[in-house]
């Protein structure tokens, strides 16, 4: 060993990979990482990553840097006064946004204590990386990622040069071939000697143009859904009612139910108008369409089923049990449901276009200012779930069988397959905006919100406290960030490790 050369230490690497393993990554995933760290030795060894601009992180992260885009940067953030105003609407938003964030936490964690779950996510599926995350798949969400990545660190670089300070370089965090961070290096002495307004605008900036992507997306999405229609009107079930007269009659889970007694039923509301005709013990007859053969083909048939009695199977679901009996009374009279009412016997009833309806009612609704202005708002949050239910699927597969497209001149370019895949592109593009825009508010150091965070404290502090020494505000401001960090940490694990203690 040459004097002076530092000595390779592999512990941090190690422990990282059996961290992996001990949380349940699978097996296959360790060992691609630890090949991965060989093959970094063997680069670093020989000089390639020196000669490159890269470096490692952590032992097994790779920092790929790259000065491609300078002169693109210089041009669109010389409009300074706009980006500027663009950084101090950023605060704003960042600011409600990290309210919602941590009444979130909060809730969540007050939730956890009160009623712990006996099942919960395994914690390989907390890390949320395509293809080892079992409800993320590969393609689709690392291409967004790495869209969501770029345009979050541009956005921090654009303010950076829109305040004066020198962006050194862009870059990407790879783990194996997926990225996990990127990243944009200011010259750091000019970040740490600027105005605090300014490096919260800067901080601002990343999250703040997550978010905009998110719901710029979401409208494309929304567009994208309205390209759809069902290749059979109708309604479906995704539960059959055991002893019950849909079951007797031979209806299986997603069959299309297109007619009531000849009368087109192409979604849930004709569905009920022509179920609140009829009554229990009434014969009706059933257009279904079968699902597809081996060739994809549809067969169509009728069926007669006798009709249950809706309100009788929900006061049957007590077993005589006398308080349980009258809440189910009481629920059913405010419901306005009514002895002799009928009951086909399913569950889980939609429409055969259910799925895209979902996201086109935010531009077509009925009330479309008002349940677009809520919809748009809240339908993010209600995506986190969506692969999570459907094994990684923007939708069920079931369903997805049942669309094409309705015409018009990209639809009819890219077909009914392009246009789903077009479809699970923006899906993912919302998803994975949407939750590194909010998870970059946690008002935690690293996070974003928690550089903002920091310097805010120090802001108000300094406007608090005008007689006291600017280094004993920087040591108060030091402390207030610090413990705030512990408490959020703190409120974050706690849903993730309760479940697991008891």
């Amino acid at each position: 060993m040459e004097e002076g050369e530092s000595r390779r230490s592999y512990w941090l690497p190690l422990l990282l990979l059996y961290l992996l393993y001990f949380i349940g990554t699978p097996v296959w995933v360790v060992v691609i990482m630890g090949l991965w760290y060989i093959g970094l030795l063997y680069l670093e060894d020989e000089g390639y990553l020196d000669r490159y601009g890269v470096s490692k992180m952590l032992g097994i992260v790779l920092m790929v840097r790259t000065t491609h885009g300078q002169r693109f940067l210089e041009r669109i953030s010389s409009r300074r006064a706009f980006w500027r105003g663009f950084g101090e609407f950023s605060i704003w938003l960042c600011l409600l946004a990290m309210l919602g964030v941590v009444t979130l936490l909060i809730l969540s964690a007050i939730s956890t204590v009160l009623a712990p779950p006996e099942e919960y996510l395994p914690a390989s599926d907390l890390l949320l990386i395509p293809g080892v995350t079992s409800f993320v798949p590969f393609w689709w969400p690392v291409i967004a990622l790495v869209f969501a990545l770029v345009i979050h660190e541009y956005s921090h670089g654009i303010q950076a040069r829109a305040h004066g300070m020198r962006v050194r370089s862009f870059g990407l965090l790879l783990a194996g071939p997926v990225p996990i961070g990127a990243f944009a290096e200011p010259q750091m002495h000019e970040m740490v000697r600027a105005p605090r307004r300014e490096r919260i605008r800067l901080y601002a900036a990343g999250p703040s143009i997550n978010i905009i992507a998110t719901y710029v997306a979401l409208i494309v999405l929304s567009a994208v859904a309205s390209g759809f229609v069902a290749s059979n009107p109708g309604v479906y079930a995704t539960g059959i009612i055991a002893d019950e007269g849909a079951e007797e009659a031979g209806l299986l889970p997603y069959e299309i139910i297109t007619h009531i007694d000849g009368a087109e039923v192409p979604g849930n509301k004709e569905f009920s108008e022509q179920m609140e005709v009829l009554s229990s013990g009434d014969e009706a007859v059933f257009t279904v369409i079968s699902h597809p053969d081996s060739n994809g083909d549809r067969a169509e048939r009728e069926i007669t089923v006798t009709l249950g009695d809706r309100y009788e199977y929900y006061v049957g679901l007590c077993g005589g049990e006398s308080a349980c009996v009258e809440e189910t009374e009481s629920l059913l009279i405010e419901m306005g449901v009514e002895n002799g009412d009928s009951f086909l016997g399913v569950s889980g009833l939609r429409s055969s276009s259910s799925s895209v309806d979902y996201y086109s009612s935010i531009l077509s609704g009925e009330d479309a200012v008002s349940q677009s202005a809520l919809g748009a708002a809240l339908t993010p949050l209600a995506m986190i779930g969506v692969p999570i239910q459907h094994d990684g699927q923007t939708m069920l597969l079931e369903e997805r069988a049942m669309l094409e497209t309705s015409g018009g001149a990209i639809a009819s370019t890219l077909g009914t397959t392009g246009m789903l895949m077009l479809f699970d592109f923006l899906f993912w593009l919302v998803w994975i905006n949407f939750l590194l825009g909010f998870a970059n508010l946690i008002p935690m150091v690293p996070f974003d919100g928690g550089h903002i965070v920091k310097d805010g404290v120090h802001s108000v502090l300094s406007r608090l406290t005008s007689g006291i020494h600017p280094m004993r505000v920087e040591l108060m401001a030091e402390r207030i960030s610090r413990m705030g960090n512990f408490l959020i940490l703190f409120i974050v694990i706690l849903p993730i490790m309760l479940p697991r203690l008891v």
